[in-house]
């Protein structure tokens, strides 16, 4: 099977974009979706009513800053994992919302110390990855000692 979604921490932590969810659930068993659509209405795979979805709704029309979203969503990450559990996050593409996660991710973790340095492991991991500025501006924001 050809995988869209990537793990970011080594079978525990998975990324992609909407339409890999069936597969993150069905294949790596996620326990978690964290959804950064701001459009969603319901899990992008539904199926599977044991999966927990947790919606961070992070856009353009967001009345909540982007840095606040992007905490939220970096700590339901980093919670389910420290907590055991196996967690997929996504956008619609994967690319610019699931970067900047994933990029708050690593920092948060500690495998990564600076923006940059995280970027670019995502990156090497999901080659798609591209955020834009005020994504980057965000990270700033949580992460300005980094």
């Amino acid at each position: 099977m050809n995988k869209d979604y990537h793990a970011l921490v080594d079978d525990r932590i998975y990324m992609g974009g909407a339409a890999d969810v069936k597969d993150a659930v069905t294949t790596e068993k996620c326990d978690i979706i964290v959804d950064l659509r701001e459009e969603a209405t319901e899990c992008a795979y539904s199926e599977d009513q044991t999966i927990k979805w947790i919606k961070v709704g992070i856009g353009d029309n967001a009345k909540i800053p982007q840095e606040d979203l992007f905490h939220q969503a970096i700590e339901h990450v980093v919670n389910a994992y420290r907590n055991g559990k196996k967690v997929m996050f996504h956008c619609g593409g994967g690319k610019g919302r699931t970067g900047a996660v994933a990029i708050g991710t690593l920092l948060t973790l500690g495998k990564a110390s600076t923006i940059d340095e995280a970027e670019k492991m995502a990156q090497k991991i999901r080659p798609v990855i591209n955020i834009r500025e005020p994504q980057r501006e965000a990270l700033k924001k949580l992460f300005t000692d980094k």
